[in-house]
Parts: C-alpha cells; structure tokens; sequence
C-alpha cells in the first residue's frame, strides 16, 4: 500500500526514533509498504519516521542511480548503527521525498561501517563506499532526526526558508501521496 509521506516541518522527522523488537507487530508489511511508498515516489531510500513511524528502520534501492557501483544495492536496515565514517568529504546534490522541489549540495564522508539487522533478523557488519554510502547516511540522518538541510550553511538554508515553510503548509506540486503539518484546513 502506498503510503503519504510526511513533508518537511513534522516533529516527527525530528526526533531521534526508537530500537524495534524482532517480533514488532506487521514489520514484513511496513517494510513492503515503505518500498512500494518508495518506488511510487521514485525515491532511492526511505526511513520509517517519513511514514509516520519513530522507529530506527531504512529502506535503500540504488537502482535508479546509473552508476555501476549501486546496481544491485538494496536493502532494509533494521536498527542500524553507523560505528564509523572514514574518507574525505565529498559534496553531492541531495533531496528529499520529505522536502520535495529542494535539492542542495551536501557534504559528506565517502566510506562508512554500520552494524544492522537485516530483514530477517540476520546481525549484518558491512562497509560502503561512494552512493551506497550516501544513501545510508541520508536515511540513517532521518532516524536520528537530522534533514539534509541541517547539513547546508546558514545562508543557504535562510535562502530555501519560505519555499521550506511552502512544503509545510501543503503549497508544493508532487506526483506522490504526501501529508503536510501546516495543511490549512
């Protein structure tokens, strides 16, 4: 089932989500959700508080990158923990299916170690590189409560702030099911 994603200015996407239990109630049908909800919105990654759900549980499909280095990269990370970040900074334009029609250049480290239950409940300690590790590092942010637009300048972020408050009260054109905080009734 589709679901709406929840737009830019919601608390929920800024509060640090909780650890899931093996036995979380519809776990296996969240995850099928969150996927569906993700290719509908032609998104690459999608964590669960842009669903509704505080919880720490990420889903990444590279795919639609051409790069030849994220075919093939999908997968559910259950309660993951990023132990390491290594590398340079490298810059890369990233947006948001929670902050539609925004794009800005976001710095991050090029490598990373994380720790993570995958969808069944295997202990998984991989390390990741280039776009397969931005993809992490941008959903894992969701789950600690950080937008990618935390991660800009103060100048910038001043510049892009009435079309930010735009995309809370619903004044934005998107292709996909969304819910809005400041939705004027």
């Amino acid at each position: 089932m589709k679901l709406p994603i929840i737009a830019y200015g919601d608390p929920i996407l800024k509060k640090r989500a909780s650890e899931i239990v093996k036995n979380y109630p519809k776990l296996n049908e969240i995850i099928a959700d969150m996927y569906e909800t993700m290719y509908a919105s032609k998104g690459v990654g999608l964590a669960a508080p842009q669903i509704g759900l505080s919880i720490r549980l990420f889903i990444a499909d590279g795919t639609p990158f051409e790069e030849e280095e994220v075919k093939g990269f999908k997968q559910v990370f259950i309660n993951p923990v990023i132990k390491e970040e290594s590398g340079d900074l490298w810059k890369f334009n990233e947006g948001c299916l929670s902050i539609p029609n925004v794009r800005e250049d976001v710095r991050r480290k090029e490598e990373l170690y994380i720790e993570y239950y995958d969808q069944d409940w295997k202990l998984k300690k991989e390390s990741y590189s280039g776009l397969a590790a931005r993809i992490i590092q941008h959903e894992y942010d969701h789950i600690e409560g950080i937008l990618f637009v935390d991660r800009i300048s103060p100048l910038r972020k001043r510049l892009i702030k009435n079309r930010l408050m735009d995309i809370s009260r619903g004044d934005v054109d998107v292709d996909y099911k969304m819910k809005f905080p400041l939705l004027k009734k």
